[in-house]
């Protein structure tokens, strides 16, 4: 097999640890451009812009954009001939079907579907608990090695297996491995269906929170076996193979109202 070329970005911006453990592990066999966020993008979707201004990085470029814009300015100009887009390392999971709209790691490899680009989007689930809070772990290269290892080999035998002929992307989470502990098992998943956002009124302010977090700390979530989030939560490498475009059905209900509309 020769060897594969990658465009990789992520949201957490060019400079983040995980993008720069992912970047020197692919680089073992591969041959990546990044084209990835100047600065923190996390949670803007598939937001887009007109114009980024582009940098040239050590590792390849940075834009003053989204992971999306990455994605198309990546494939459209900046390296437009690469067998694969990969999105990560995601600090913080990214796992749970509300989440992958709000993600710009997912939305990242959501983009490449559009090109006809397989794509990998890869995020390390940091546990919460302990003397640091959980924004405060993972700066350490190492501590991103499960979802490095996740990465290369789906990045080497994904395309091979004909993965890609049934799904367009694949959403990786991986667990944040002891230094002690052995490797994760993988297991194939699909996204976890639990939704616990509240919103609270108060003094002409709305205060939105997201309990399922503090639900995951607890252990108290219903999710069953075969999801991302209890994968991850029981210490797995969650892979999900999903889709980009949306589905359409036939709607019997809706062809009758087009069909009155003018009555």
């Amino acid at each position: 097999m020769s060897e594969p070329s990658i465009l990789l970005t992520n949201d957490d911006g060019i400079e983040s640890v995980g993008f720069r453990a992912l970047y020197d592990a692919l680089s073992e066999f591969a041959d990546v451009t990044a084209v990835a966020p100047a600065t923190d993008q996390s949670a803007v979707g598939r937001k887009m812009s007109t114009d980024a201004v582009v940098t040239e990085h050590e590792l390849g470029y940075a834009l003053e954009g989204t992971p999306a814009d990455c994605t198309v300015a990546g494939l459209e100009a900046l390296c437009p001939d690469v067998d694969m887009v990969v999105s990560g390392i995601n600090k913080g999971a990214n796992i749970g079907a509300y989440v992958l709209g709000r993600s710009g790691t997912v939305s990242a490899a959501v983009e490449a579907a559009f090109f006809d680009v397989p794509a990998i989007a890869l995020s390390l689930y940091v546990p919460a608990g302990g003397d640091l809070p959980w924004h405060e772990k993972a700066t350490d290269p190492r501590d991103f090695r499960e979802a490095t290892h996740a990465a290369s080999y789906l990045v080497k035998h994904a395309e091979p297996a004909g993965v890609f002929d049934q799904c367009d992307y694949l959403n990786v989470n991986a667990p944040m491995r002891d230094p002690s502990g052995d490797p994760a098992d993988m297991q194939v998943t699909v996204p976890s269906e639990l939704y616990d956002m509240t919103a609270e009124f108060e003094n002409g302010t709305v205060k939105l929170h997201d309990r399922v977090w503090e639900r995951m700390r607890t252990g108290d979530i219903p999710d069953p076996d075969g999801t991302d989030r209890r994968a991850v939560v029981e210490g797995r490498v969650s892979v999900s193979p999903l889709t980009a475009p949306h589905t359409t059905h036939r709607h019997e209900a809706l062809d009758a109202l087009a069909e009155t509309y003018l009555e």
